[in-house]
């Protein structure tokens, strides 16, 4: 069988809900690799929130984090580093959106430093995981770098009303996208990106065709990844507008559904 790319998703896909990767799982990306395909994660989360399951699963690949807005291949700096961050002009007219909205917190994110507008415990214990440089002060003077990314975490009721206000005013600029529940967080980056965009680059330097990539996820920071790849999986529990997209569904995070289908696929 020709070489394949696997790309996997963490939370909601390759995670159970205790967010551990089952051993079923672990074991079919492993015999994967045997047969000489090439495994990836492809994540919403920055690198110190992924790097563990990166060195649980031993993985010698490049990894995509925020969805696409930081590629690079860890222990391997030769491949290249790449960051397209917002542009920071932009980013402090978005905060005016604190003045206009019911707005809980706004995060950036610097690659592995975190930037709080409020100071707040409880996003704190979440964000400081991997012991980032965390600052909390008003984004618009604390921030001097260009973010990776933006956090708006703001009352379930108005965040359709902000990813309005964002379209309308800010899409030549950026892209946006609403976490899932229970967070009423929506996540801006810079337009044109996705994990699609970063497993192209990683599919390139493989040599490995569209139509020889499998792609595995659950939530709409999937839809580019699923519709790019040549077999785009969809979890059990994915949203239903993922699943339409998809060319496959396998079972649920809780239920082996990467190994399930990859089992069927690879004749593991």
């Amino acid at each position: 069988m020709e070489k394949h790319l696997i790309a996997v998703d963490l939370d909601g896909t390759l995670l159970t809900d205790d967010k551990k990767i089952s051993r079923r799982n672990k074991l079919a990306l492993q015999k994967a690799r045997e047969l000489g395909h090439e495994v990836v994660i492809a994540t919403g989360r920055p690198y110190r929130a992924s790097a563990m399951y990166y060195d649980e699963l031993g993985l010698t690949t490049p990894i995509v984090n925020f969805n696409g807005a930081f590629v690079h291949f860890p222990g391997n700096d030769a491949w290249g580093v790449y960051h397209e961050p917002l542009d920071l002009k932009t980013v402090k007219d978005i905060l005016e959106v604190s003045e206009k909205y019911q707005i809980h917190n706004i995060l950036a994110e610097v690659i592995d430093d975190v930037y709080f507008h409020f100071h707040d415990e409880k996003l704190l214990d979440i964000f400081g995981f991997g012991n980032p440089k965390i600052e909390t002060g008003d984004l618009r003077q604390v921030l001097q770098k260009d973010p990776t990314c933006i956090l708006i975490h703001a009352n379930e009721d108005e965040v359709t009303k902000i990813r309005n206000y964002l379209t309308d005013v800010h899409a030549e600029v950026i892209d946006h996208r609403r976490w899932a529940a229970p967070w009423h967080v929506i996540e801006i980056v810079r337009i044109g990106l996705s994990k699609a965009v970063g497993l192209k680059r990683i599919a390139d330097y493989y040599k490995i065709p569209p139509s020889n990539i499998i792609a595995f996820g659950d939530e709409d920071n999937d839809y580019e990844m699923i519709e790019y790849a040549g077999t785009g999986v969809a979890m059990g529990n994915a949203i239903n507008g993922l699943k339409g997209k998809a060319k496959e569904i396998t079972l649920t995070n809780e239920e082996d559904g990467i190994a399930v289908f990859l089992e069927d696929y690879f004749k593991l």
